[in-house]
């Protein structure tokens, strides 16, 4: 079973990319119970430290990356009439922005709608033709004069949608990566009285969405030996996909990363995962991500002696869509790996064969 709750709460937080103010508030103050130490450094980054056992030469460290962002805009202009135009903070298709709410966050949280041209009024060649960005506007329902009294050029934008259940799956904006913060709290949770072989940092990374740049900087901190990745992955399982097109699927457990187009996983993690996964019964699948990077590749090549890294990811439906949909026992098994292979990563030979 999964806490819906507290991943409800964890994905209803706005956290736009370099504007993650508000969910670092809520992650120190509740990760804290279960941690020997927290702190954060000048980008933003949360390091969560549980301490291992092993001291002196056989101690290591681990470092998790969990992003706290998520994709959002930016304010560029505010137009006559009280409409905003906007950047993207992240990848965005931008069909999947027709007909969607946006919290603009200014000196107050206000609501907008994403705006267009009538469909009654394009031409027979703009019905056909696929939407831009620049063909979108945010509308506040307000004046010009309304809008400037609380929204200002640079302030942040996220979209605006609640979990919900899904027969046996969630359904939200944000599950790409509020899925990992949450698996790493419940980690955490879980890892209480008992004890870890090496130093745990815990880091709930920023600005992952636009170019992992907190799991950068963060990698240098740490200087991790291990490295572990959490974040969703795609599942194409849908009409008209291909058995090679998929990547993953929902429910058929949660997914090893071997690879994705910002690393190559270690030989040697993807196998300790594996094992650990069916040592414990913890269903899993494979996954090759020929397009798409994570915090993963920060860990792995930015510590100053580089490290052993992988993945934990979690198949994920409708990715950068406000729908996006997971397993709970998908999600579930991603807690379990994470936990055992915590519990058990100074039990495996890491040397090269």
């Amino acid at each position: 079973m999964i806490d819906v709750k507290l991943l409800t709460e964890i994905c209803k937080i706005s956290a736009a990319p370099g504007f993650e103010q508000r969910l670092r508030e809520y992650i120190v103050r509740e990760v804290a119970p279960y941690v020997d130490e927290v702190t954060t450094d000048a980008m933003g980054n949360v390091y969560a430290l549980k301490k291992g056992t092993k001291q002196g030469d056989e101690a290591r460290r681990v470092m998790i990356g969990s992003h706290m962002d998520e994709i959002g805009f930016i304010v560029t202009h505010i137009e006559d009439g009280g409409f905003l135009r906007f950047h993207t903070l992240g990848g965005f298709d931008p069909k999947t922005l027709t007909a969607q709410r946006v919290i603009i966050h200014g000196t107050e949280d206000i609501i907008g709608v994403m705006g267009s041209k009538p469909v009654h009024l394009m031409s027979p060649s703009e019905r056909t033709k696929a939407p831009a960005i620049k063909d979108y506007f945010i509308d506040t329902g307000m004046t010009k004069e309304e809008v400037e009294k609380i929204v200002s050029v640079g302030d942040p934008i996220t979209r605006e949608r609640g979990l919900i259940e899904m027969g046996n799956c969630v359904n939200s904006k944000s599950l790409d990566n509020r899925l990992a913060v949450y698996i790493l709290f419940e980690a955490f949770r879980e890892l209480q009285g008992k004890d870890v072989p090496y130093d745990v940092y815990g880091v709930f990374t920023v600005q992952e969405e636009v170019g992992i740049r907190g799991a950068s900087v963060a990698a240098q901190q740490v200087n991790p030996h291990f490295g572990f990745g959490i974040d969703v992955t795609i599942a194409f399982d849908l009409p008209g996909a291909q058995a090679h097109e998929k990547i993953t699927s929902l429910g058929e457990g949660v997914a090893i990363k071997i690879m994705d187009s910002s690393l190559i996983c270690d030989y040697r993690m993807v196998k300790f995962m594996k094992e650990t996964a069916d040592k414990h019964a913890i269903k899993w699948q494979p996954e090759v991500l020929t397009g798409g990077g994570t915090d993963t590749a920060g860990i792995q090549r930015r510590g100053i002696d580089g490290a052993i890294a992988g993945a934990i990811s979690i198949p994920c439906r409708h990715v950068h869509q406000v729908i996006e949909m997971s397993d709970k026992d998908d999600i579930r098994g991603g807690i379990d790996l994470l936990k055992h292979s915590l519990l058990e990563i100074d039990k495996y030979d890491w040397s090269f064969k």
